[in-house]
């Protein structure tokens, strides 16, 4: 501790505290920069080499220019050979088809002739007049006239004078419509 005081005794001096006190007054010491104590570090150079690129194994595919086939020469047509027409066949003389004999001749039979729709109405009268039930006979009549063209002659039967058309009517029972 005594060491402690001596110094503290001799800073508290009051020469010591004149003699900085005037020259911090008076001047204020020129500012410059002094370098720095210490050297920049350097790098060093890792321990550990980097990795070299290896080029790859297969070389790079080569872009070649595309293919154009030479143009193709087009041969012309070869026209054919010329060749002496057949010469023309004499015309044979033209044979008829043997005719087969003509049946002989029935007269055909008797049919009505065609009946306009007018004269339906009368017609049938005439082939229902002895009929039980008259209107009815005179309404399936009147229907197969109009229809066929035709009423066949009589009061009953000789319905095959009328044709197919007159015949084969039927009810939607399956019995022969026209009387």
């Amino acid at each position: 501790m005594s060491n402690f005081i001596s110094l503290f005794l001799l800073l508290s001096s009051s020469s010591f505290f004149t003699l900085i006190s005037a020259s911090a007054i008076a001047t204020p010491p020129p500012f410059t920069v002094s370098p720095p104590l210490l050297p920049p570090p350097t790098v060093k150079p890792p321990l550990v080499p980097p990795p070299t690129v290896k080029p790859p194994l297969v070389p790079p595919p080569t872009v070649k220019p595309p293919l154009v086939p030479p143009p193709s020469t087009v041969k012309p047509p070869t026209p054919p050979p010329l060749t002496n027409p057949p010469p023309p066949t004499p015309p044979s003389p033209i044979t008829k088809p043997p005719v087969a004999p003509l049946p002989p001749t029935t007269p055909a039979p008797w049919k009505p002739p065609p009946v306009a729709a007018k004269d339906c109405v009368p017609l049938c009268g005439g082939r229902c007049s002895l009929h039980s039930r008259l209107n009815i006979c005179m309404r399936t009549c009147v229907t197969c006239c109009y229809r066929c063209k035709c009423v066949p002659p009589g009061t009953y039967g000789n319905r095959e004078k009328c044709g197919k058309c007159y015949t084969d009517m039927t009810t939607k029972g399956g019995r022969s419509k026209c009387p």
